[in-house]
């Protein structure tokens, strides 16, 4: 599955308001690779975060990416689990994040079943707003697949 390439971060224009990314630090390519390899694409969001928290705190993009890797990595889940508690998890706050969990949800290996069942637990907890907004998230994730399978290779 792949992405449509979101837009371009204006890298000049950040650098010129903010500065520029740290030396020193893996490049945000190589920040980036995680997430391509778990997603198929870098989201926007993580962009910004790489290049904004790059050039003001690079600790702190350090910290956070080694937190998010030892929590998203556990030793005693494999992806596919991750990937559908955390889908679950930003379901029931109804954020836009549940998407790209989805995503990684499926790439790990997640049927629509699985996902349909997620959803289903945060019905029961969140009722018929997380019920619409998974659906419409699945439905997405069809639209998604459907274009990549049809995207030349």
């Amino acid at each position: 599955m792949s992405h449509p390439n979101p837009p371009a971060l204006d890298a000049r224009l950040l650098e010129k308001a903010i500065g520029p990314y740290a030396d020193g630090q893996p490049s945000q390519d190589e920040r980036g690779k995680v997430y391509r390899e778990l997603l198929g694409f870098v989201p926007p969001r993580i962009r910004s975060r790489f290049q904004i928290t790059g050039a003001i705190d690079p600790r702190i993009l350090d910290l956070q990416e080694a937190a998010r890797t030892h929590a998203m990595y556990p030793d005693c889940f494999d992806q596919k689990t991750v990937q559908l508690m955390i889908f679950g998890m930003l379901l029931m706050d109804l954020s836009d994040a549940a998407t790209i969990h989805g995503v990684a949800a499926r790439r790990a290996g997640a049927s629509w079943q699985e996902l349909q069942a997620v959803i289903s637990m945060c019905y029961l907890f969140r009722g018929l707003p997380a019920a619409n907004r998974g659906a419409d998230i699945l439905a997405e994730l069809v639209r998604r697949e459907d274009t990549a399978a049809e995207s030349p290779k």
